[in-house]
C-alpha cells in the first residue's frame, strides 16, 4: 500500500477518500491492540453495543432515476432556513459569507486526518486525464484536442457553473463548512455516515466539484472520474436516495456564499448538472454490482517493518480480488471506522491471490500509524475496489521511464514485473528518489529485479547528501556515476542528465509535489502529456485552488 499517486511518497496518500460525501460501515467487534507506542496517536476500541450494522454487500437493485432535487428557496423562506440552520448546526456551521468558521475538535489525534497531501489519491487518471493546474501542474486539459464525443454540459452551462466555483473559491472553506451544517440540520440521519471526525472531509466536496468542473470539456474523462467516484462509494453503503439530500444542501451553500453570479441562470445550470453527475454515479455503481462486492475482507498474513516507519503488508482478502499492475485500492482498519486511505499494490497480480502493500507512518495520521505500528498477522482490514489508470500499455513497445519517490516506488515495482510476465521486453528505466540511503527501503528488491532482467536499469537518487567529489563516498553526479551508485540531487533534476527520453512513456508515482515538478520536466525532455501516467487527479484540482 502506498501513497500519493495513490498516496504514494514521503507526503504520500489521499488524506481519505475522495467523494462528494463519504458514508461508511459500521465498527467491527474485532479487538484493538492496546498500543505500546505513546507517540503514536490513541486507537479507538471497537464498541460491539454501539456498531451499526454493515451495508449489505449487494444495493438495492438496479439502477434508477436520480430523484429531482428541489430549487433553493428564496427570499424570506430562504433567509429564514438559513437563520434555523445557523442556529441549530453547532460546531460544523460557518456563521456566513466571508466570515471565519467557528474551531471545532472533534475526537481524535489534534491535528489528524491524514491530509490529502499526507496520506491519501481516490478516483485517478492518467496525466492526459488530470484537470488543468493553475501553475507548475501536470496535464492541462486544453493543452490537447477535445474529445469529439458529446458534450454532457453545454457551453452555457460550463460558463454558469465556473463563474460560481471561481467566486466560492476563496471561501471554500467557509461554504463547505455550511453545506455540512445544512446536510446535518436538514437531514440528520446522514451524519452517521460520516467519520467522527470532519477534519478531512470538509474539502472534499468543493475539490471533488472543482475536479469535475476542470473536465466538463473532456467528457470521456469526466465520466471515467465520476464513475470510478460511484464504485468506490458502494463501500459506504451509499444509495440512490442520498444524492437529491446532498443537491439541495450543496445549492443552498452555494447560494449563500455566490452572492455575485448566483440566480435563476445559475441555479437551473447546477440542477441540471448536478443531476447528470449523480446519474452517471448511480449507474456505475449498479453495473459495478452485477460483477463485484462493494469490499473486501482481507487478512494480513505478513508484516514486516522495513524502517522505524515504514512497513510491508501481505494480506490474502476473503475472495478473488482482480486488478493491474500500477493501481491502487482504499483501506479501512478495524481500528478507524469510516475511515479510508489509499495504498497502491506493490506487486504484480499474483498466483497465490495476496497483495502487498507499503505503507509509511505519517505523523498524526490515524490509518497509516495503525498499519504500521499496530497491525499485526491475523488482523482484518477492508478493501475498497481497485481503481487507477496508472498501467502498462502492452500494445506498444515504448520504453517506461519510472520516478518513484520515497514509498512510491511500491507501484513502480509492480509495473516492472508486470513488464517481466508479459515476456516482451522493453527498456525500462527506474529512478528511486528518497532522503537519504536509509529511506531507500526496497533498494535491495529492486537491484534484485535489475540482476534478473537485462532490459531494466535501476538508478537510486538521494536528495539529502553531496556528491562524491565533495568528499561523501558512494554518491555520483549524472551518467558519470557507476551503474547503482547512489545519485545526488532532486529526483527529477538528475532525470534530466540521462536520455533521450522522447521515446519512452512515464510513470511517476510519489509526493504530489515531486509529480508535478517531475511531469512538467518529462513534457520538457519530450515526452508527450498523453504518455505521461500517474493517479494524482485530486492533488492536482487541490493544487489549481
Amino acid at each position: 500500500m502506498t501513497t500519493t499517486s495513490a498516496g504514494n511518497g514521503d507526503a504520500s496518500g489521499d488524506g481519505g477518500e475522495w467523494s462528494w460525501f463519504a458514508p461508511a460501515q459500521k465498527t467491527t467487534d474485532q479487538e484493538a491492540r492496546p498500543s505500546a507506542d505513546e507517540s503514536v496517536p490513541p486507537l479507538p476500541q471497537p464498541d460491539a453495543q454501539a456498531a451499526r450494522a454493515r451495508p449489505a454487500q449487494r444495493g438495492d437493485g438496479p439502477s434508477r432515476p436520480v430523484t429531482p432535487i428541489r430549487p433553493v428557496r428564496s427570499g424570506a423562506a430562504r433567509d429564514a432556513a438559513r437563520r434555523q440552520t445557523a442556529e441549530s448546526a453547532g460546531p460544523y456551521e460557518s456563521p456566513g459569507p466571508h466570515q471565519p468558521r467557528g474551531s471545532h475538535q472533534p475526537p481524535g489525534p489534534q491535528g489528524s486526518g491524514e491530509s490529502a497531501s499526507a496520506e491519501t489519491p481516490a478516483a485517478d487518471v492518467r496525466t492526459q486525464q488530470a484537470p488543468p493546474p493553475a501553475a507548475g501542474g501536470v496535464s492541462p486539459a486544453a493543452s490537447r484536442p477535445r474529445p469529439a464525443g458529446p458534450k454532457l454540459v453545454d457551453d452555457q452551462d460550463t460558463a454558469l457553473i465556473r463563474a460560481t466555483l471561481d467566486e466560492i473559491e476563496p471561501v471554500a472553506d467557509s461554504a463547505t463548512a455550511y453545506f455540512y451544517a445544512m446536510l446535518f440540520v436538514e437531514h440528520p440521519h446522514l451524519r452517521d455516515l460520516f467519520p467522527i471526525s470532519m477534519d478531512t472531509q470538509r474539502d472534499r466536496i468543493f475539490r471533488a466539484l472543482l475536479t469535475s468542473a476542470r473536465l466538463i470539456d473532456d467528457p470521456d474523462v469526466l465520466v471515467q472520474y465520476l464513475s470510478g467516484l460511484g464504485r468506490g462509494h458502494r463501500k459506504y453503503g451509499t444509495l440512490p436516495e442520498h444524492y437529491p439530500a446532498v443537491g439541495e444542501c450543496l445549492l443552498a451553500a452555494l447560494s449563500q456564499y455566490a452572492t455575485l453570479t448566483w440566480n435563476d441562470a445559475s441555479e437551473a445550470a447546477w440542477v441540471r448538472v448536478y443531476t447528470r453527475i449523480s446519474q452517471i454515479m448511480i449507474d456505475s455503481a449498479a453495473e459495478d454490482e452485477k460483477h463485484a462486492p462493494a469490499w473486501w475482507d482481507a487478512e494480513i498474513v505478513g508484516h514486516e517493518t522495513r524502517t522505524p516507519g515504514i512497513a510491508v503488508l501481505t494480506v490474502r482478502p476473503d475472495r478473488p480480488y482482480s486488478f493491474r499492475a500500477g493501481q491502487h485500492t482504499s483501506v479501512e482498519t478495524p481500528w478507524w471506522p469510516r475511515v479510508w486511505r489509499h495504498y497502491s499494490f506493490a506487486s504484480a497480480p499474483r498466483s497465490d491471490g495476496l497483495l502487498t502493500f507499503h505503507v509509511k507512518a505519517i505523523p498524526a495520521g490515524w490509518v497509516s500509524n495503525a498499519l504500521v505500528q499496530r497491525a499485526r498477522p491475523g488482523d482484518v482490514i477492508r478493501l475498497g475496489p481497485p481503481n487507477g489508470s496508472m498501467t502498462v500499455d502492452h500494445s506498444t513497445d515504448s520504453g517506461l521511464l519510472c520516478l518513484g519517490g520515497g514509498t512510491g516506488i511500491a507501484p513502480i515495482k509492480a509495473l516492472v514485473e508486470d513488464v517481466a510476465e508479459r515476456g516482451r521486453p522493453r527498456p525500462v528505466e527506474v529512478f528511486y528518489g528518497a532522503r537519504s540511503e536509509h529511506d531507500l527501503y526496497d533498494l535491495d528488491t529492486m537491484l534484485g529485479l535489475e540482476a534478473q532482467h537485462r532490459w531494466l536499469s535501476v538508478r537510486p537518487v538521494v536528495s539529502d547528501a553531496r556528491p562524491a567529489s565533495t568528499g561523501h563516498q558512494g554518491l555520483g553526479v549524472g551518467p558519470a556515476a557507476g551503474r547503482n551508485e547512489r545519485l545526488a540531487g532532486q529526483l527529477p533534476d538528475v532525470v534530466m542528465q540521462y536520455g533521450p527520453w522522447s521515446r519512452y512513456d512515464g510513470y511517476l508515482s510519489g509526493p504530489p509535489g515531486m509529480v508535478r515538478v517531475a511531469a512538467e520536466v518529462l513534457r520538457g525532455a519530450g515526452i508527450p502529456t498523453d504518455r505521461i501516467r500517474h493517479d494524482s487527479i485530486e492533488e492536482l484540482a487541490a493544487a489549481a485552488r
